[in-house]
């Protein structure tokens, strides 16, 4: 029916097959929603960085901000200045460089390095950058997957 709500999404590639579907009644809690919504999302961002790996060597990324010490930090403004330094942005241009793609597409994934850097830099400090963290009832199963 053409008055019906839903959320879908379909995924059908390489390793990844998912389909998730959501319908919404108005009796349907909002709760629900964001869970389904939360683990979508959680899904998506793993693939978008399993992809990014596929295109640049994103552990050196990794040591670069394993040489910063961030596990501990308190001070978060310095955690975020230490994951913005010349340092790490290098090793970024550096992997980026490496790759085939043109000067546009570089600029596009060096971004998503830079967006990969600081959620990990900020995960490393404890902080809550996305919804991965929270126990949701329906995402166990992917929680462990995830740490296998």
């Amino acid at each position: 029916m053409p008055d019906e709500k839903y959320i879908q999404f379909i995924s059908n590639y390489d390793d990844w097959v998912s389909i998730k579907k959501l319908k919404i009644e108005g009796v349907t809690d909002p709760r629900t929603i964001m869970e389904f919504l939360a683990s979508l999302g959680t899904g998506i961002d793993n693939k978008v960085e399993a992809n990014l790996r596929k295109i640049v060597k994103l552990e050196k990324v990794d040591a670069a901000i394993a040489e910063l010490g961030l596990g501990k930090r308190t001070d978060i403004a310095k955690a975020i200045e230490d994951v913005s330094s010349r340092k790490v942005n290098a090793v970024i241009k550096e992997i980026v460089e490496e790759t085939a793609l043109q000067t546009g597409e570089k600029k596009e994934v060096e971004g998503f390095c830079r967006t990969y850097a600081m959620r990990k830099a900020l995960k490393e400090c404890a902080l809550p950058v996305d919804y991965s963290g929270i126990e949701i009832p329906g995402m166990k199963r992917l929680m462990k997957k995830k740490k296998e």
